[in-house]
C-alpha cells in the first residue's frame, strides 16, 4: 500500500493520494497555525475506525440475510491530556435501520469490533474500545 502526501495551501494543509488515486485532506487546528480546511489526523483515525467497522457490519448482515436499510455510527473518544495526546477510550454506537434480528445484529457488531476490523485491531493494544447498537425499524 502506498500513499503520497503533499503540502497544499497553508503551512499545515495536506493532500493525501492513495495508489488507487483517491484523495483526502488534513489540516491542523487554528490554535497552532492551521487553516481549518480539513479534518485533523486524529479525527481521520476515528473516521477510519467507524468506516472499517461499518463495512464489516454491512458485509456480515448481508451474509446473515438481514435486510438492513441503513447504518449510522456515533463515535465518542477520549484522549490523554499530555502529548502525545493519544486516544485512551473510544465508544462506537451503531444505529442499524430495518427489520433486523437482534441476535444477528449483535453477532455482526461483536465480530466486527472485537475481531475483524483491522483499524480496531491496530488501536486495541492501547485503546479501550467499547460498542453498543440499536435497531431502528422503519
Amino acid at each position: 500500500m502506498k500513499f503520497k502526501i503533499i503540502q497544499k495551501s497553508g503551512k499545515y494543509h495536506f493532500e493525501g493520494t492513495s495508489e488507487t488515486e483517491h484523495h483526502t485532506y488534513t489540516d491542523a487546528s487554528p490554535d497552532i497555525g492551521g487553516t481549518n480546511k480539513a479534518m485533523r489526523p486524529m479525527e481521520m483515525v476515528l473516521m477510519a475506525l467507524g468506516s472499517c467497522s461499518s463495512i464489516d457490519i454491512v458485509y456480515l448482515m448481508d451474509k446473515q440475510r438481514q435486510q438492513m436499510d441503513d447504518i449510522e455510527i456515533e463515535i465518542e473518544a477520549k484522549r490523554r491530556d499530555i502529548a502525545p495526546k493519544v486516544f485512551t477510550d473510544v465508544h462506537l454506537h451503531f444505529k442499524l435501520f430495518g427489520q433486523i434480528d437482534h441476535k444477528k445484529a449483535d453477532r455482526a457488531v461483536r465480530i466486527s469490533v472485537e475481531k475483524q476490523c483491522s483499524v480496531a485491531e491496530m488501536l486495541k493494544p492501547n485503546v479501550n474500545i467499547s460498542h453498543s447498537f440499536e435497531i431502528i425499524e422503519r
